[in-house]
């Protein structure tokens, strides 16, 4: 039948090569069905010979669930039983049998991993739809004491729209901040999502009330996963490895503050952000970026139409990113890439 599918196939003008992709054999495979009467495959042995009778899988059951064992993982079960000179199976089918009899789980009293959904996707097409912020420590002269310092992003420009250096983490100090950055920003009630981890001052009382009060949607990382808040991961890594960034601790947090401020002034009005097409935070805050990329392009075309034998093709792409999606659910969809 595939033959004769294919056969039909070229007849009507298609290729050879093509109408073997839509059949799912490769053109050699239809090279050998041409010389023989069958396809030539084995067929597959569905009850291979070392497979286990059922009195050897009841016996790895009951061993199991001994008094002995009922707490131990296969890993821990096989090699106590070949001290006592037993070999039942291996530890993968171990594994294998406990898996179809539905009693592969944690063994002991530790509980079940739970599984958490990730958070919900949010897409920012404009400034001031999506925000994400975090807490990192600054050293402070006393070992072990840090400085905290909050930061506030905006995720479709990846601008720094708020700061402060504190002495602790607070959840009150967090919902100040927030509503300096709503008045400065004028964030839009109900039209702004401000993303987070699980920190307490993230899920404070005053943090949560303040965000209901001005009309924020909150959202949240699992518990434990650094990928689901990497926007502002990245920023502060983008933060500790730049030059200027101090080697000694802070003197005094004034002198934090003094340098977290024209950090954020460099990266606000001169970084050119990779994810960006390399233009600033505040340009494509601002909604500058269109014109200086439109400009870029006209720059690399009057270069290859005076040289064009220096160009093998299309000159480079300097397209304005259209959106940002905080956590895409969908595996296809071509992700952020979060280099600051």
């Amino acid at each position: 039948m595939a033959t004769q599918l294919i056969d039909e196939a070229v007849t009507q003008g298609s290729s050879k090569t093509r109408a073997c992709e839509v059949v799912g054999i490769s053109v050699r495979t239809l090279q050998r069905w041409s010389h023989q009467t069958d396809d030539g495959r084995k067929d597959r042995q569905q009850n291979p010979q070392n497979k286990l009778s059922d009195e050897e899988r009841h016996a790895v059951i009951a061993c199991c669930n001994t008094p002995a064992h009922q707490s131990l993982s296969p890993k821990q079960i096989v090699p106590r039983l070949a001290d006592h000179g037993e070999y039942l199976a291996s530890e993968s089918t171990f594994y294998r049998i406990l898996k179809d009899e539905q009693q592969l789980n944690r063994r002991g009293r530790e509980a079940n991993a739970v599984q958490r959904e990730k958070p919900a996707e949010h897409k920012a097409s404009g400034p001031g739809e999506v925000l994400s912020w975090d807490i990192t420590y600054l050293r402070s002269p006393i070992r072990g004491s840090f400085y905290y310092l909050y930061l506030f992003m905006d995720l479709f420009s990846r601008r720094i729209v708020g700061w402060e250096v504190f002495n602790e983490e607070s959840s009150e100090s967090a919902a100040v901040l927030l509503q300096k950055i709503s008045l400065k920003e004028r964030l839009r009630a109900g039209l702004t999502v401000l993303h987070s981890d699980n920190g307490s001052p993230m899920k404070g009382a005053s943090m949560l009330a303040t965000m209901q009060r001005l009309g924020v949607v909150p959202s949240f990382s699992r518990p434990s996963v650094s990928n689901d808040n990497a926007f502002s991961e990245a920023l502060f890594k983008t933060m500790k490895y730049v030059p200027s960034y101090p080697e000694q601790p802070f003197g005094s947090i004034e002198e934090a503050r003094e340098w977290v401020n024209r950090f954020v002034l460099w990266y606000n009005q001169e970084h050119r952000h990779s994810e960006l097409q390399y233009v600033t935070p505040e340009q494509r805050h601002q909604g500058q970026d269109v014109e200086i990329l439109a400009k870029r392009k006209q720059v690399y075309e009057a270069a290859k139409a005076r040289n064009p034998s220096r160009w093998s093709g299309n000159t480079r792409n300097w397209q304005p990113v259209k959106s940002v999606t905080l956590n895409p659910k969908n595996h296809h969809e071509k992700e952020v890439k979060l280099a600051a």
